[in-house]
């Protein structure tokens, strides 16, 4: 299975899905770190793909995307943006609208909880 195979397979099958430098769990780069942890706050149900570990999906992730940058967060297949991107769209209310129409479970109380941090 090439590389693009296995992350259109990957961003396909999962509603929510970060490539992302170390895991959810222990993130090993401090953007990949702020947008996990913001998923995870938010109790998003997400797969991580942690490209440290296979140089071929790292690199893959890149062309696929057409995005020169590590982390990436797809929603229902569709590439949504990296770390800047995501920290603005949690700010500004757009990822809650976009998790909204694409049916993914979130708590809103943890997304406004954020918002009122950042005010």
């Amino acid at each position: 299975m090439t590389a693009e195979t296995q992350i259109k397979d990957t961003v396909t099958s999962n509603d929510v899905v970060l490539f992302m430098k170390g895991t959810k769990s222990m993130p090993q780069c401090g953007f990949s770190s702020r947008v996990a942890g913001v998923l995870n706050f938010m109790g998003v149900e997400f797969h991580d793909v942690n490209v440290l570990a296979d140089e071929d999906i790292r690199q893959g992730i890149k062309d696929y995307s057409d995005w020169p940058t590590i982390p990436q967060l797809y929603v229902k297949g569709e590439f949504v943006g990296g770390c800047d991107i995501i920290t603005e769209m949690t700010l500004s209310g757009e990822l809650d609208t976009l998790l909204d129409e694409n049916g993914v479970t979130y708590d809103k109380d943890a997304a406004n909880k954020i918002r009122e941090a950042n005010a």
